[in-house]
């Protein structure tokens, strides 16, 4: 979120964005901490956990923002109105997630309770979401920097990350980086065809489950491109972009170091990381851009794990993770040309002073 200051004042705050990146930090790397420790990595609650880590870089900065930035647009001296209403329910959503995932360590017998839990407030937030913006309006919503943007980005931009995730599954195929999966089990515990069960893994992953993860994506993506972003653009939208990525890279590193995305590539799995989010923050920085909506950056969020998962688990799963395409080496060497690609448009010589929210 930018506001529209002359040039001369669009300035980096730089001790807003240090406290910022401290707190996100510090809250997430304990919790890996407190994973690594208590239920381990791999175990059913830490996946509760993790989810638990996405919601932190928003509730970050909608914590910070309300009370402690002035100059912030949903600081609670604003008159925000009702989506107001929505920040209060993320955090109260954030601290009894928290709260969940304490359970979840302490009685990690009970996961499946506190998993549905969280599921169900995470319905809950969508649907608070949905109202507040039927009663509030659009206009609203703008001010607050939760704009909706409009429908043709969603669709454009949604069916070039499907089309792209679909040629990266194609280009493993091609080059033997990997096996087909045997989904006959899978369909067998469904009780379903295995045509059927595709068809419906499928629609699943193209329409439910990015919508229903848009509220936990939106934790990761309010306080990456919605606050840290539009901090950081006054150095240059290109140069801005860059360090949040880099950022968000890092941000990543202990549950890399874990086994997450990489597994058996502690190392070589943080510089990928880093990399992936370079590449990902231009394609979800230009939407940001272009749409001024950070919801379709958060669907794009959502809809990119779960393209990420069905190909590599339902279709076709790489032998290695690091030299493959999608989240690989070669994915990322390709999206870094996606990126390229996008970082022909006008949009990115733009102004450091310019609002980045379109409406």
């Amino acid at each position: 979120m930018i506001l529209s200051l002359p040039r001369a004042e669009a300035r980096v705050n730089w001790r807003q964005v240090g406290l910022f990146v401290a707190l996100t930090f510090g809250l997430s790397w304990i919790l890996d901490a407190a994973i690594v420790l208590t239920v381990g990595y791999g175990s059913q609650a830490s996946g509760l956990l993790l989810q638990l880590q996405m919601l932190l870089p928003a509730f970050s900065a909608i914590l910070l923002g309300t009370l402690f930035f002035s100059s912030s647009p949903i600081h609670r001296k604003v008159k925000l109105g009702r989506p107001r209403i929505f920040f209060g329910y993320f955090l109260a959503y954030a601290l009894i997630y928290m709260a969940l995932g304490v359970a979840s360590i302490a009685m990690p017998q009970q996961i499946v309770t506190f998993s549905l839990a969280g599921l169900a407030l995470t319905f809950l937030g969508l649907v608070l979401l949905v109202v507040l913006r039927v009663v509030s309006g659009r206009e609203s919503f703008r001010k607050a920097g939760l704009s909706g943007g409009k429908f043709r980005y969603w669709a454009l931009f949604g069916a070039g990350f499907l089309l792209f995730y679909l040629l990266q599954t194609l280009l493993n195929y091609l080059f033997g980086l990997g096996q087909p999966v045997d989904v006959s089990p899978l369909a067998r515990q469904a009780q379903m065809p295995e045509s059927v069960f595709l068809t419906v893994a499928g629609v699943q992953t193209i329409l439910v489950g990015p919508f229903l993860g848009l509220v936990i994506a939106f934790g990761e993506e309010y306080g990456w491109r919605g606050y840290l972003q539009g901090e950081l653009i006054k150095l240059g939208r290109v140069r801005g972009v860059l360090l949040v990525g880099t950022i968000w890279g890092l941000w990543h590193a202990p549950i890399i170091v874990m086994g997450h995305n990489y597994p058996g590539y502690p190392v070589a799995g943080v510089f990928l990381m880093v990399g992936y989010c370079i590449t990902m923050g231009y394609v979800l920085g230009y939407a940001m851009l272009k749409s001024g909506s950070v919801w379709l950056a958060a669907f794009l969020h959502a809809l990119n794990n779960q393209a990420l998962a069905y190909l590599s688990l339902v279709i076709y799963t790489p032998s290695n993770p690091v030299f493959c395409f999608g989240a690989g080496l070669f994915g990322i060497l390709s999206l870094a040309l996606v990126a390229l690609l996008v970082l022909r448009d006008p949009i990115w010589r733009g102004s450091d002073a310019e609002p980045q929210s379109a409406g």
